[in-house]
């Protein structure tokens, strides 16, 4: 939790971000509970790789993947895997100064369903990490 609140207490302390405590993402699980989760998998992941990653980059595009601050499971968001990445990116650029790695991290962490490759190490990581807790959340609804 250490380098999530160094590298992103900017976020994660503004009014949008602590909007996502009252959003749903999986079975009882917040979007905001979601994404420190997501970062924190990323994180361990980084640890175990033997190559070198942007940890700054890495723990800001985990924490803003699923910046699209509304209620999925709300009527009207049909189609909600495929595009929120795309709102998620929009959202977050308009609230905070991202970097390119951190723009491919929110734009493509729905890899295959977004179609284009990630670019950057941190970008796969987080395909993989949110894959991972994903599953986690949903198989351990209660």
């Amino acid at each position: 939790m250490q380098r999530i609140s160094e590298y992103g207490h900017d976020i994660i302390s503004t009014h949008n971000y602590q909007r996502q405590k009252h959003f749903l993402q999986h079975g009882r699980v917040s979007v905001y509970e979601h994404e420190l989760n997501v970062t924190n998998m990323c994180l361990k992941i980084a640890d175990y790789l033997p190559v070198r990653v942007n940890e700054r980059a890495l723990v800001r595009g985990a924490l803003l993947h699923d910046y699209f601050l509304y209620d999925w499971h709300e009527p009207g968001h049909g189609l909600h895997g495929f595009k929120h990445p795309h709102i998620a990116l929009e959202n977050a650029s308009e609230d905070y100064y991202l970097t390119d790695i951190e723009k491919d991290m929110i734009r493509k962490h729905m890899f295959p369903l977004t179609l284009k490759l990630p670019r950057y190490k941190e970008s796969y990581i987080l395909v993989v990490a949110d894959k991972i807790v994903a599953i986690s959340e949903t198989l351990h609804r209660k």
